[in-house]
């Protein structure tokens, strides 16, 4: 009896361990759809879409690729510059896949991988906008699932776009960009300047008053210490290839043009002298992250200004520089994820 009720006892729990392998079994099995690419139109081209856009000056088409899919969580992302690439956000795919966020890369033309019709007619914030809103709708983006982020050049980008189309937008990030170019340069010339080693801050200002910004001198100096303290706050040598390859993609002549020479200001005639939007920030109603570094060539006070000017507004800050995505890549996804995810789930409350 007593042998009886033993190989029992052991049938019972092997019966038990083989329904709980098969249910590891199945959760194991269960594939998720966030890489099936089957049966869309850019499977063959692992995501990557060419969008015609129309300008005054004809078609032109602009580079983007689709990684993941998530109806509800799709994040277009506006690169800086004007004239950078998307490779400065590469390091989203270290990310973003875990949380299953669908994100889409995209050169803004006469970018690197987009067509380059190098025409100034054309580098204006008005195209822009536009070339985002036909880029919005090739991709079906909506309210019910399109979050727009734009860090830098693609900041401002994304605030203009906002307050014209912000009835297609379901969340909206702004990173690493102040609402005023004028309030950029004052925290310019009145902080980050005199932080640099005075001798240093003497002669690229000398050389800035005498426009010799061809100078490879006034190059070195600005790359050494101006960079590596606020743009990326690490030395050059551990600067990722990712990175270093996006700064080697940049286009000068849209740079030039709109933004000019100096990281410290717009400087001459470049067209986003003087652009300021910061009274109306309050006509943005839709939930709004605005991210700052503590070593960033933006103000992070301001930028924490700005979160309460918009209706609904979250403020992140990190301890990194201009491209804190890198720098403090743990501090920045943690928080633009949850932003993402309190969005989507009806959660987001304001700071």
């Amino acid at each position: 009896m007593r042998t009886t009720i033993y190989f029992l006892f052991i049938s019972a729990a092997l019966l038990l361990s083989c329904n709980d392998q098969k249910a590891k079994s199945t959760d194991t099995d269960e594939k998720s759809s966030y890489f099936d690419y089957s049966n869309s139109n850019d499977q063959k081209t692992g995501g990557i879409k060419m969008i015609p856009i129309t300008t005054p000056k004809g078609t032109f088409n602009v580079w983007t690729k689709r990684m993941g899919n998530n109806p509800k969580m799709k994040v277009l992302l506006l690169h800086g510059g004007p004239g950078g690439t998307h490779e400065l956000f590469e390091n989203f795919d270290g990310y973003f896949p875990n949380e299953e966020i669908e994100y889409i890369y995209y050169d803004q033309l006469d970018s690197y991988y987009s067509d380059k019709p190098n025409d100034s007619t054309l580098w204006t914030i008005e195209h822009s906008v536009s070339q985002v809103e036909q880029v919005r709708k090739a991709l079906n983006l909506d309210k019910d699932n399109f979050y727009l982020f734009g860090q830098s050049w693609g900041g401002l980008l994304a605030m203009e776009y906002a307050l014209k189309h912000q009835d297609h937008i379901k969340g909206l990030i702004i990173a690493n960009m102040m609402a005023s170019i004028p309030e950029y340069e004052k925290y310019a010339a009145e902080v980050l300047g005199p932080q640099l080693p005075p001798e240093v801050h003497k002669e690229i200002k000398a050389m800035e008053a005498e426009e010799d910004f061809s100078n490879p001198r006034y190059s070195e100096l600005v790359t050494q210490h101006y960079y590596t303290k606020h743009v990326l706050h690490l030395p050059l040598d551990e600067w990722p290839e990712f990175i270093n390859r996006s700064f080697s993609h940049m286009n000068p002549n849209i740079y030039i043009y709109m933004q000019g020479y100096s990281e410290f200001g717009v400087t001459g005639n470049a067209t986003l002298k003087g652009w300021d939007i910061s009274d109306r920030l309050d006509e943005i109603k839709v939930p709004t992250l605005m991210i700052g570094g503590k070593h960033d060539t933006m103000d992070p006070e301001y930028m924490e200004w700005m979160s309460t000017q918009v209706q609904n507004g979250r403020s992140l800050t990190t301890n990194g520089a201009h491209l804190t995505q890198y720098d403090d890549a743990d501090n920045f996804f943690n928080g633009l994820i949850k932003f993402i995810k309190d969005v989507n789930d009806g959660n987001f409350t304001e700071n």
